[in-house]
């Protein structure tokens, strides 16, 4: 049963689609919370003979919004912020009671709210969240104009609201380790699948394209997952799951796990071309290594060793492979660093294997007399930085002249609900940066809302006068707009319209045409205003955007290749540069999401230059995530002359990195930068061969001189000289 997933391919990617099942879980809570919310509020209206509905509504949100717009960093502060989200919700709601009369004043609030959210934010994303559900409440609360004999029942449905959402969020369904456990399970099965179809694509007869483009689609999912159970893990889950276990053990586990498929698709895609596959044994053995480690279930309680034993034979049986192939009589093909790539990081995850297993044997961590080593790289205000505007700021701005834009022109289109357009822009501006950001989010809503609008009005005037089948579909669209938000922006546009169309129809009695066309235009106009306003107010091209990003990426490889380089000549603490790396692919991540409006457009991409820029940073990544296997490698032996040349080699790097931020930057044009290729032949020369000294020199900095003529390809397409 354990294994159904390796043997039925689609249950193994059912299985894994949603890591540790976060994604159910928010929602389910979500959705819980907006239903108990709901219903409790009724039970006690009507308990009390009062025979309004909108308490329960604002309840519901209330409960939605407190599982949902939390975003604090720690539990403590969620905590915090839940409970201040009632506050901020009342306030809201007697704000728009008290100013109900004057929509001028309301429009003030209004735009006061939208500024505020995006100025504060810079401060942490709690006062974003407190603006979001005030802006909520003061527009919900000015629409219904309520009494002021109205205003307390609305307090009590905005106080079970938050309750029901603590209560879920915190106490009944709170995070724990078997989220945690859940993720680890999705992560393996993800691993298995890609490993599963490289096993196939190995034994394919003649190279297959279509399996080959599967299997790298697989791998950049894995990349994901592990990304985001490594953002997940703390001390306490892992203590209660795996007792000696080290959180950085169990980060670098999921490094490694992804690191050696990553080798294993490159290299086997290369291999292919090669017809290096053509050779039985080496095929042979190559699917040897994969199934024992596939089949090695290195983080389980009951392990049996036998396991591990299976993957340390077929390694080495691979290195004598490798050992042959270079010592043969004529002259080592090309492909055969492909075999040795993958030998290394190979014996790397087998290696680092064991000493897991040896932490949850013992039950306790395996010493380390090295502190972590502590980060000199503090960020710090610089004049331009200090004289510029900030993001949130600039933001802030953008918001006050969408919010005024949207508002005269919703009075204009839609006297009845003004503030429908005003809703939407502020909701396109949100965590777009970029004018490409703005125009992408802007229409994926806009069509999204087409989408649900049809079907939302087809739906409702189907099943209008059937209350309950009604209520079913109207908490099935909350809960998948909610579950498919990070996955599709249209597909959760879409749900949420037609959830307007269900509830006009349950609290109207009827849902028109021209009601749910209303929203649409609404919709569609605030979202060209916010794409218009990003244009015009502190516009920000989208091809900047994506060289700011990789100067943010660039901030973190420099130290992160520097430390490495530096470690061959000093004592130097490398072994945390698995959580560096992590954070890499996150700086990488975020490089291609700024550039995904370029990347989606064949046009601009053979005018910007942005893909190729994307696809050198990509090998650029790939290689140093490699630098990590090479981190663990002892100490080396190599004559004394060779100390400079290190030296010269991270001081010239680091130089190459800043020329290349700078032309990024526009700061500066032209420039040089050095190819190191005098460097590389010196140290290659001196180097101990693999004869002389069980440590390879030149393959532990093989992956440095990639980098670097990668940053100087990047830097030459800018305009630098290559020395």
């Amino acid at each position: 049963m354990a294994n159904l997933h390796i043997k039925h391919h689609w249950l193994g990617r059912l299985l894994a689609s949603d890591p540790g099942r976060i994604r159910f879980q928010k929602a389910g809570k979500a959705t819980i919370s907006l239903i108990s919310s709901v219903f409790t509020t009724l039970l006690i209206l009507r308990l009390s003979g009062n025979s309004l509905l909108t308490p329960a509504i604002v309840s519901g949100m209330a409960g939605m919004m407190g599982i949902m717009i939390v975003m604090d960093e720690t539990d403590k502060g969620k905590k915090i912020t839940t409970g201040i989200l009632g506050i901020s919700a009342a306030c809201g709601i007697t704000t728009g009671s008290l100013l109900s009369g004057s929509f001028y004043y309301i429009d003030i609030v209004m735009i006061l709210v939208i500024f505020s959210a995006f100025y504060f934010s810079r401060f942490g994303v709690r006062y974003f969240s407190i603006c979001m559900i005030g802006f909520i409440t003061v527009y919900i609360s000015s629409v219904l104009q309520l009494a002021a004999n109205q205003l307390p029942w609305f307090y009590m449905g905005i106080a079970i609201g938050i309750i029901y959402a603590f209560l879920y969020n915190f106490i009944i369904f709170k995070n724990s380790a078997q989220t945690l456990n859940r993720s680890m399970r999705s992560y393996h099965i993800q691993s298995n699948l890609t490993l599963n179809i490289l096993i196939k694509a190995i034994q394919d007869s003649e190279p297959s394209e279509t399996r080959l483009a599967h299997v790298e689609k697989s791998a950049r999912k894995l990349r994901d997952y592990g990304r985001a159970v490594a953002n997940d893990l703390n001390t306490k889950d892992v203590k209660d799951l795996w007792p000696g276990l080290e959180t950085s053990q169990l980060r670098l586990y999921l490094f490694d796990t992804g690191m050696l498929i990553e080798t294993l698709v490159d290299s086997v895609k290369n291999l292919k071309k090669a017809d290096a596959l053509e050779i039985v044994e080496l095929r042979r053995i190559l699917v040897w290594v994969i199934k024992s480690l596939r089949d090695a279930r290195v983080l389980a309680q009951n392990y049996d060793i036998r396991n591990l034993q299976e993957a340390e034979t077929a390694v080495q049986a691979l290195r004598l492979v490798v050992r042959d192939l270079l010592n043969g009589k004529e002259k080592p093909k090309g492909w055969v660093f492909l075999i040795r790539r993958i030998e290394s990081i190979a014996n790397h995850v087998v290696e680092g294997a064991i000493t897991i297993q040896q932490s949850l044997r013992e039950g306790k961590i395996v010493a380390d007399d090295q502190d972590e080593a502590e980060d000199d790289n503090d960020e710090e205000d610089t004049d331009d930085d200090k004289k510029e505007l900030k993001p949130s700021t600039k933001k802030a701005y953008q918001a006050v002249v969408a919010g005024t834009i949207a508002i005269i022109i919703g009075q204009i289109i839609s006297p009845t609900q003004p503030y429908w357009v005003l809703l939407t822009a502020f909701i396109v501006l949100l965590g777009t940066e970029s004018i490409g950001r703005t125009y992408i989010k802007g229409f994926q809503r806009s069509f999204g809302t087409i989408i649900g609008a049809v079907l939302g009005f087809g739906l409702a005037k189907l099943i209008s006068g059937h209350s309950a089948v009604e209520l079913v579909l109207l908490f099935s669209v909350i809960f998948f707009a909610f579950y498919l938000v990070t996955v599709s922006y249209t597909i959760m546009s879409m749900f949420i319209t037609m959830l307007i169309a269900f509830m006009y129809d349950i609290l109207l009695g009827g849902v028109s045409f021209q009601l749910i066309g209303a929203r649409v235009i609404d919709t569609i106009a605030g979202a060209v205003i916010a794409f218009a306003v990003s244009m015009i107010i502190f516009p920000k091209k989208t091809k900047d955007k994506v060289a700011d990003s990789i100067d943010d990426y660039l901030d973190e490889l420099k130290p992160y290749v520097s430390d490495y380089v530096r470690s061959f000549r000093e004592d130097v603490y490398v072994k945390e540069l698995a959580d560096r790396a992590f954070t890499l692919d996150q700086k990488l991540q975020a490089v291609e999401d700024e550039a995904s409006p370029l990347l989606n457009r064949p046009e601009t991409i053979r005018n910007s230059g942005i893909a190729r820029w994307i696809t050198i940073l990509t090998a650029i990544n790939y290689y140093a995530k490699h630098l990590v296997a090479s981190a663990y490698r002892g100490d080396f032996e190599y004559p004394d002359e060779l100390g400079e040349r290190f030296k010269e080699v991270e001081e010239k790097i680091d130089y190459n990195m800043e020329t290349l931020r700078k032309l990024l930057k526009r700061t500066e044009r032209g420039g040089i930068l050095y190819n190191l290729k005098e460097e590389r032949e010196q140290i290659e020369r001196l180097a101990p061969s693999r004869d002389q000294s069980h440590r390879d020199l030149i393959h532990h900095l093989y992956y440095v001189w990639r980098i670097n003529q990668s940053i100087v390809a990047l830097g030459h397409d800018l305009g630098a000289e290559i020395k």
